[in-house]
């Protein structure tokens, strides 16, 4: 067996009808940089490094259900996003253009929809 190559994830890649639209939503939530835009692709860097996180326009792209029942389109990926104080974190959500989703698993834990449908977690 062959040694493995080193590997770092550099991000993550979320689709969207409209790459900008969702990308300013996500500037807006999570506070940052643009690192690199281009039609149909944009990429936001964190301000402490590591991963980013970016979008692209896809003409065929189908909003996830969540949660999905039979036939309903399911999501691939959401993100997990860490905060200090739920409730506060709720209000930015939803004031930076977040749909709170109906259905609540956890009592910790808050399950918002981006406005490409994307969920994510906002958890303590």
């Amino acid at each position: 067996m062959s040694e493995r190559p080193q590997m770092t994830v550099a991000g993550v890649v979320l689709d969207s009808p409209d790459a900008q639209a969702l990308a300013a939503f996500y500037q807006r939530l999570l506070g940052w940089n643009v690192v690199q835009d281009e039609p149909g692709w944009v990429k936001l860097g964190a301000p402490g490094g590591g991963p980013g996180l970016s979008f692209q326009t896809e003409s065929a792209y189908v909003r996830p259900v969540w949660p999905a029942g039979p036939g309903d389109p399911q999501m691939s990926v959401h993100l997990d996003i860490h905060v200090d104080d739920l409730d506060a974190a709720c209000l930015h959500a939803e004031k930076a253009g977040a749909t709170l989703a109906d259905f609540q698993p956890q009592e910790d834990v808050r399950v918002y929809l981006d406005p490409a449908g994307h969920p994510f977690c906002l958890f303590l």
